[in-house]
């Protein structure tokens, strides 16, 4: 496997993912870990921090539902092993004693429904397995507002441990604790697994539990400790509930980030970010703006209320809505305008050019100062393939055009209203398709009289 490099510094260490719980209380067709939070699936938020530390060895543990998780982590380097009947975390990480054999190396134990440890916490973490008094496992642990069921940490001197115990196995007095075991470790592998072989089962579940390496460390005269975190790093999704909480509390520290940044946020509680959205300085936000997966929005420009943006790029002061979509590979240049109730999807909009209300434009390009009038579609789909439209700098599109693809109007072109254009439309000249306009004289007065007298009968 390909060393992944580190970002700020250089260290040699493993990671094992526990992956293989069916998630029964999401009550979901889809495994557990690929619920995404910000458009991105919950152990890809996880790969992404360990990514940023760098590690030899990745590895994720998978059962049921592991062709769904396989799929989702191909081209991301890391190594799958298989659980193949659930007998806890300490059996779960067992399964990856052959991935790790002859690796003697930092073993960093997490959990793919854990997406939010942060990457400066998993660095503390091994910081302090490397220290002068050699402890045999640092915990990461948290004080939640509310430990709820969350296994409990009894602390002796310092940031020993003297306990460590899951909530239903506890007594009263240790459920009053409310340091909690978040369930992640640094450990040493060639004391992990020698320590794994002792865990016993005798407990209310009958499973074989993780933390029960730290009694059999002590009783080697071996030390745990514990870095103490953010509860929001060691909070885990076993429901939809806990996923939509999870979900609020992203959301609320990257709009926090987002005003510190420099971005206006009008209402920032109706803004909905993805993962890797990207807003420059000055940027102004109305209400009820979504962004999905792949936007990015340089300085100064402003999105007004009610827009989704998807995988596009948003230049310099352009201005898009109100009620905009804006779809993937659409690309607006500086001062453009998209307004109210306009539709774009692979689009080229170039310096300048405004596509101002009620229309589709995809697969298209449009030049710089070109004007799209009012209900201009780009007809870019025949039933069997997409075709592309091409409009140049400065020209101006009637109201009511439908653009047959593939076509292109010239520079400097106009397209009066109402047109229906199949063919190219040469530089600065007129191009114009309509019927002849007739009038009768007379007719809509006696159409009204002709009528008064039929209902009167």
């Amino acid at each position: 496997m390909p060393l992944h490099t580190p970002m700020s510094d250089k260290r040699r260490f493993a990671v094992i993912i526990l992956a293989a719980g069916q998630g029964t209380r999401m009550r979901s067709d889809t495994h557990k870990v690929l619920h995404p939070i910000a458009g991105r699936p919950l152990l890809l938020h996880l790969l992404d921090r360990v990514d940023a530390l760098g590690a030899d060895k990745r590895i994720v543990v998978l059962g049921k539902g592991r062709d769904q998780v396989e799929a989702a982590i191909v081209g991301h380097g890391v190594q799958v092993v298989v659980q193949a009947e659930q007998k806890g975390t300490g059996h779960a990480v067992q399964q990856a004693a052959e991935t790790l054999a002859g690796y003697d190396g930092p073993v960093m134990i997490l959990y793919g429904d854990t997406p939010f440890v942060e990457t400066s916490t998993l660095r503390r973490m091994l910081d302090r397995l490397d220290g002068e008094d050699g402890p045999g496992i640092v915990v990461l642990a948290s004080t939640p507002a509310d430990p709820l069921r969350y296994g409990r940490i009894v602390l002796g001197e310092d940031d020993r441990i003297a306990k460590m115990v899951e909530y239903k196995d506890a007594t009263e007095e240790e459920r009053a604790v409310k340091l909690c075991n978040s369930g992640m470790m640094a450990v040493r592998a060639k004391d992990l697994f020698r320590w794994l072989g002792k865990v016993g089962n005798d407990n209310a579940a009958g499973e074989y539990y993780l933390p029960d390496i730290v009694n059999v460390a002590a009783a080697e005269g071996r030390e745990a400790v514990v870095i103490e975190g953010d509860p929001y790093e060691a909070a885990g999704v076993n429901s939809r509930a806990e996923l939509a909480h999870l979900e609020l509390e992203w959301q609320r520290r990257r709009r926090e980030q987002v005003l510190e940044d420099g971005a206006t946020l009008i209402d920032p509680e109706s803004v909905w970010f993805a993962y890797d959205t990207k807003l420059g300085r000055d940027v102004t936000v109305e209400p009820h703006v979504v962004f999905g997966p792949g936007v990015e929005v340089a300085d100064g420009a402003t999105i007004h209320a009610f827009s989704h943006i998807e995988g596009a790029t948003i230049g310099l002061q352009a201005s898009i809505g109100p009620f905009a979509r804006i779809r993937p590979g659409t690309r607006l240049g500086a001062k453009a305008k998209v307004g109210n109730f306009v539709e774009l999807k692979m689009a080229e909009v170039g310096e300048g050019a405004k596509v101002n209300h009620l229309s589709y434009v995809g697969d298209a390009s449009i030049g710089a100062k070109a004007n799209i009038g009012a209900g201009t579609i780009t007809c870019n789909y025949d039933g069997f393939g997409k075709y592309r439209t091409t409009i140049g700098a400065g020209a101006f599109i009637g109201s009511n055009t439908a653009l047959v693809a593939p076509v292109s109007v010239g520079d400097g072109a106009i397209v009066g209203a109402g047109s229906v254009i199949t063919r190219d439309v040469e530089p600065d000249s007129l191009a114009l398709e309509r019927s002849e306009q007739k009038g009768i004289a007379g007719w809509a007065r006696r159409f009204r009289e002709r009528m008064t007298r039929k209902a009167a009968e």
